[in-house]
């Protein structure tokens, strides 16, 4: 296999200069340690050759090379790491328009680390300082060390996060700015397992996770949503100045892995994001984003703040997109319709700071399934299910509020149920929908019909 650490070194200006230094000195170190054993010829086969020697698990795929002290126990699913990386390779390459088979002999060699001291004294780990003492993985260009994790998921998250990694330090030359290399490593990483027939595993990308349970121990959903009840909801611009150092807190990963996923999924956003990842990925990616035609920062950080705030598993984007525009005054009554499968829909009709306005909702939709059947829901929802404090179904009448005082941006519930009078929290259009989770839309049929005067 050939040594590709030119990878890092043509992209080493511009860089921060401690990240730059420690990915260089590790990747030539590699380089070095394989020079010294073949006398010259860089072999592929040569760390397996020192694990095996120090009494390590050897586990081999077509794409990975994984070295581990961990002891081998029944059903952990160490020996099929290998082909699910494998999978989620050709994933990675079509996420780039890169085709597998012309990168079939591309190969990472991953350490999975119980006790490091085991893999120094194999040689498998630089020492000096070369790679930092990280606490859960790092990568040098096709080598990456991952400390074991007592969570098979995130275990298996964590080995493909580092892969990401070394895909794209490798094939794509990346030295994109922190957000972006640590946010599609994990956008790329994030996966469920399904079983075939045969019980084999088959790795299902999942950038935007439908269940809780399909990624255990990860949180990014969890503590976004901390993050937003506190009022220190991530910014998209300062998402995008975040500086190395700070990926060693779940915040930033959270942020990042959320700036990408919006930028994939929005249908406002996602074209002008997959052009730039086609171009270089390099120190000038977030700025070359922002020069892309048509971009608008003002529009992209509300629709960011609207995607945190209402953010969870199976988040629907489509469904979820938001019309921001104006609306006209509301002079005189007007009847809009409320659909069940739709986040917050704008009724086209704008209140100035202070106006009173009333509202009368009638009708029936279908939000959700029982073991008896479809459950239908009055505008004053169903309490045999609640999402967010309040019965699924419930009509909710808001305004978007931006703080004067800088605080973070979002939906201002006025009023909520079947009717009710609301003074108008700002000026601006008057937003509804049904209460529901951003991820159970799809599942939802049926409108309210909802008289504004």
């Amino acid at each position: 296999m050939p040594c590709r650490i030119w990878a890092i070194w043509v992209n080493c200006e511009g860089m921060q200069p401690s990240h730059t230094l420690r990915r260089l000195g590790a990747a030539l170190w590699v380089t070095g340690l394989a020079l010294m054993l073949t006398g010259g010829d860089v072999a592929a086969d040569a760390p397996a050759d020192l694990a095996r020697r120090a009494g390590l698990h050897v586990f081999e795929g077509r794409h990975l090379t994984l070295v581990t002290d961990r002891p081998l126990r029944a059903d952990d699913g160490l020996q099929e790491l290998p082909q699910v990386f494998d999978q989620a390779f050709a994933t990675w390459c079509r996420h780039y328009g890169l085709d597998p088979e012309q990168h079939a002999s591309w190969r990472a060699f991953g350490c999975l680390m119980v006790d490091r001291e085991r893999f120094r004294a194999a040689g498998l780990l630089p020492v000096d300082g070369m790679v930092p003492d990280f606490e859960n993985g790092f990568c040098a260009a096709e080598r990456f060390w991952l400390m074991d994790q007592s969570n098979p998921d995130y275990r298996r998250h964590l080995l493909l996060h580092e892969g990401v990694h070394a895909f794209t330090l490798t094939l794509r030359a990346a030295d994109a700015p922190p957000w972006y290399t640590e946010g599609i490593a994990e956008y790329l990483a994030t996966h469920r397992l399904e079983r075939d027939g045969d019980s084999a595993s088959r790795f299902v990308s999942m950038p935007m996770p439908r269940r809780r349970a399909d990624v255990e121990q990860l949180g990014r959903i969890e503590r976004l949503r901390q993050l937003s009840d506190a009022g220190q909801a991530p910014r998209l611009g300062d998402v995008f100045e975040t500086a190395p150092q700070a990926h060693r807190a779940l915040g930033a990963y959270a942020a990042s892995w959320a700036a990408v996923t919006f930028l994939a999924g929005h249908p406002a956003y996602r074209t002008a994001f997959v052009a730039t990842e086609r171009q270089p990925l390099d120190r000038d990616f977030t700025a070359r984003l922002r020069a892309t035609a048509g971009w608008n920062e003002d529009a992209a950080s509300r629709d960011f703040a609207a995607f945190v705030a209402d953010i969870d598993y199976g988040y629907d984007f489509a469904r979820m997109a938001i019309d921001w525009s104006a609306g006209q005054p509301l002079a005189a009554a007007k009847q809009v319709t409320i659909a069940a499968d739709r986040g917050w829909q704008n009724t086209g009709s704008s209140l100035a700071q202070g106006q009173a306005c009333s509202f009368a909702a009638s009708g029936r939709a279908l939000v959700g399934q029982a073991p008896a059947g479809r459950l239908e829901s009055s505008p004053d929802g169903i309490t045999l299910h609640w999402y967010r404090g309040r019965p699924v179904g419930r009509l909710l009448v808001a305004q978007w509020v931006e703080p004067e005082d800088g605080g973070r941006p979002a939906f201002k519930v006025l009023a909520e149920g079947v009717s009710g009078t609301i003074t108008a929290a700002t000026s601006g259009p008057l937003y509804l929908k049904i209460n529901e989770s951003p991820g159970e839309l799809a599942g939802n049929g049926g409108a309210f019909s909802v008289l504004l005067k």
